[in-house]
């Protein structure tokens, strides 16, 4: 009698920045079949990334299929992933461009965490309740290294979007199999996508999510 081994999923990492489209990518991810890891859980890991305690984002990682924002977002993890990972896909989500990106990113804080029309302040991200304390300020400090009387500083944020992105590409130039970098409001993208992690193509452009 033959025993067949059940062949393995091959882990999803999506590393985009958060406004990318990564709730688009993961709309669309489920539609394939894959299991999104929690994204609480995910984000509960962000101290643990600040501390670079990857074993812990790592063994996080044994609970799903695929990952998306904090801490997968964030810089350095997924270097420590493609270690932890050798068959790992890698997927880096952009916008247009970083104005486009940032003007998404601040307009989405204002209406969480903002009382009014405006960028968030110190004392609006101290005042959130979110995962825990003070999650939200932490999530921009460690993130952006920006000061407090001005975490949404554009020049900063704008240099440190390019930077993770040509990073990325970087690490990955040797190895173009293990990334693709989409753009989700590029239709053509989704069959790009599909190719990438071969699924068939069953429709014609992503599944948009949460829009801003």
């Amino acid at each position: 009698m033959k025993f067949f081994r059940k062949r393995r999923t091959p882990k999803i990492f999506c590393i985009g920045q958060n406004k990318t489209g990564t709730t688009t990518l993961e709309a669309t991810l489920k539609e394939f079949g894959y299991r999104l890891g929690n994204q609480i859980q995910g984000e509960m890991l962000l101290d643990a990334w600040y501390h670079r305690d990857f074993k812990e984002i790592i063994k996080f990682c044994k609970t799903a299929d695929a990952f998306q924002d904090v801490p997968f977002s964030l810089p350095y993890t997924y270097q420590h992933l493609d270690l932890a990972y050798p068959g790992a896909k890698f997927i880096l989500t952009e916008r247009d461009n970083a104005e486009q990106w940032y003007q998404s990113l601040t307009k989405f804080h204002s209406k969480l965490w903002a009382k009014e029309n405006r960028i968030p302040n110190m004392i609006d991200l101290k005042s959130v309740k979110g995962r825990y304390k003070d999650f939200a300020y932490q999530y921009i400090k460690y993130n952006f290294q920006t000061l407090d009387n001005d975490l949404y500083n554009k020049e900063v944020l704008i240099d440190h979007y390019l930077r993770h992105n040509d990073t990325v590409k970087s690490y990955f130039k040797s190895r173009p199999e293990k990334l693709r970098v989409i753009n989700v409001s590029k239709s053509e993208d989704y069959a790009t996508l599909c190719k990438f992690l071969g699924q068939p193509i069953t429709r014609t452009d992503f599944p948009w999510e949460n829009k801003t």
